[in-house]
C-alpha cells in the first residue's frame, strides 16, 4: 500500500483474507494515489510463505493502510512492525490496531529507508517493501532492505515492473518467486547463497 503515480481512487477498506482476523476491515484513508494491494496478490504471497507465520519478525516499511503488515500478524506473526509518514494513515494504523487488540504490531511515523538504513541488521524474518511508484525508491529500498534479513529470510517486493536477477545481484538478492496481477509485479526475493572459496 503507497502511494502510485496514477491511479484510480482507493477503496473505502481492504478485507483481510486470511487467519485469526480473517474478513476483518481495515479502513483505507482518502488519499491521492493510495494503492491497495489487490486481495489477489496478498493471497498468492501468502500461500509463497506458507499460511502460519508462527514466530516471524516482518517489518512493513511502506505501510500505507497497513494490509500486508496486518495480515502477517493475523498469521501468526510474533511481532510485525509498521512504517509509515503519512500523520493520517498512522492514526488509521493505531485505530486498526487498538480495535484489533493487536499486541504484536508496533507503528512508527517514520521515514523507511532512513529506518532501515540505521536498524540493527538481520532483525527481521520478513520485510515488505512497497514504495510508491512514481519515486523510483525500489533500488534505496532493497538496499536498506537486506541487511536486516535474519538467516533464511525474505523480501517481498512489490513495483511497477519485473525485476531480473542482474539488477538484484548487486544487493546480494535473488527472485524465489514471482508474479504479475495487472500492472503489479510482485516478487518474493531470497539473499543469494554465498559460494565457498575455491
Amino acid at each position: 500500500m503507497t502511494l502510485a503515480r496514477k491511479t484510480s481512487p482507493p477503496p473505502g477498506f481492504v478485507r483481510i483474507i486470511g487467519g485469526t482476523w480473517k474478513r476483518t476491515r481495515l479502513p483505507v484513508p482518502q488519499r491521492p494515489g493510495l494503492r491497495p494491494t489487490p486481495d489477489r496478490v496478498r493471497e498468492t504471497l501468502f500461500n509463497w510463505l506458507g499460511q502460519d507465520l508462527s514466530g516471524w519478525r516482518v517489518l512493513d516499511a511502506f505501510a500505507g493502510s497497513g494490509a500486508l503488515g496486518f495480515e502477517a500478524a493475523s498469521r501468526g506473526a510474533r511481532e510485525v512492525l509498521l512504517l509509515e509518514t503519512d500523520p493520517g494513515l498512522v492514526r488509521a494504523l493505531h485505530a486498526s490496531r487498538e480495535r484489533l487488540q493487536a499486541s504484536q504490531l508496533r507503528i512508527e511515523q517514520a521515514d523507511a529507508l532512513r529506518w532501515m538504513g540505521r536498524a540493527e541488521p538481520a532483525g527481521f524474518d520478513l520485510v515488505m517493501l512497497d514504495p510508491p511508484f512514481g519515486a523510483d525508491l525500489f533500488g534505496r529500498a532493497l538496499q536498506a532492505a537486506a541487511p536486516l534479513l535474519a538467516a533464511h529470510g525474505c523480501i517481498y517486493l512489490e513495483a511497477d515492473r519485473p525485476f531480473g536477477e542482474a539488477e538484484l545481484a548487486p544487493f546480494g538478492l535473488a527472485v524465489h518467486r514471482s508474479d504479475q496481477a495487472g500492472r503489479v509485479f510482485f516478487h518474493l526475493l531470497r539473499p543469494t547463497p554465498v559460494e565457498p572459496n575455491a
